[in-house]
């Protein structure tokens, strides 16, 4: 059973998209308060699906209301940001920043909000369904209690870990914030090998997707690292043999690790896009 949740400071949310309604619905399912909760949505369609589902009257611009917030969610595109700050920055002096807005770096919202207490966040699509994975880092002015604070919001959306220098944000945004769309591709090629096959799309969809969460499921509670999970699986002249030949002399490990390496680089670009 969930452990009740105590947070009892206002949060205001600049955005109420998706990654925002993951939050703020885990924020309501832990126990937050709907009237704790602040949210600027320039959006009509977006505001009337935050108050259907959340029960949250969103503003449309940023106002006074915001300056009881002491915890800032920064939930917008990355390239909106900057307009962004400068209309929420007067009402937010004394706020804590957390923002999930991805390539965006912590010294430029510094410098745009006129405060040092910045914590980024890399989050993952699966944060949708409570099973995210964050990257975080805090700047060095966020406090212990702070960073506890962040963890409390992060927590209801999935894992969460900690970098202490903000690059390595480049390298979690490479291999979590978008490793869903990895795992996603392979569940499209495993589908489609089951139908060439002879299973219907349906049969070989369920095979593949049950395949993948199961075996992540055992790496998770496994103290044993990945590649010793699949020797045990891996038969010589078997099956998984056949399969794991024919990938290596495809070269397959070091064509996925330079996918990712060009993942880390444009995150690296990015950076400095958006400065």
């Amino acid at each position: 059973m969930a452990t009740p949740f105590t947070l009892e400071t206002p949060i205001a949310f600049i955005g109420g998209g998706n990654m925002a309604s993951a939050i703020i619905g885990g924020l309501l399912r832990r126990g937050l308060p709907a009237e704790r909760i602040d949210v600027v949505e320039p959006f009509a369609e977006a505001r009337a699906a935050l108050q259907r589902q959340y029960g949250i009257q969103a503003l449309a611009q940023a106002g006074a209301q915001l300056e009881r917030a002491r915890l800032v969610v920064w939930a917008v595109k990355p390239q909106n940001l900057h307009e962004a700050a400068a209309q929420v920055a007067a009402h937010t002096p004394g706020a804590l920043h957390l923002s999930v807005a991805a390539g965006v770096r912590s010294a430029s919202l510094a410098q745009w909000l006129g405060s040092e207490r910045i914590v980024r966040a890399m989050p993952n699509t699966p944060a949708l369904i409570g099973q995210g994975m964050t990257g975080l880092y805090a700047r060095p002015a966020v406090s212990p209690a702070e960073r506890d604070l962040v963890e409390q919001v992060i927590a209801t959306t999935g894992a969460h870990l900690w970098v202490e220098e903000e690059a390595l944000l480049d390298a979690v945004t490479a291999l979590s914030g978008s490793g869903p769309a990895y795992v996603f591709y392979f569940l499209e090629a495993m589908t489609q090998a089951g139908v060439d096959m002879g299973l219907t799309s349906a049969q070989a969809h369920q095979l593949s997707v049950a395949t993948f969460a199961g075996a992540a499921e055992l790496a998770r509670r496994s103290d044993d690292p990945p590649v010793v999970l699949r020797q045990r699986v891996t038969s010589k002249g078997g099956t998984t043999h056949a399969a794991i030949e024919s990938m290596e002399a495809d070269g397959m490990a070091q064509r996925f690790m330079r996918a990712l390496d060009a993942a880390e680089a444009r995150a690296h670009a990015l950076g400095e896009e958006f400065k």
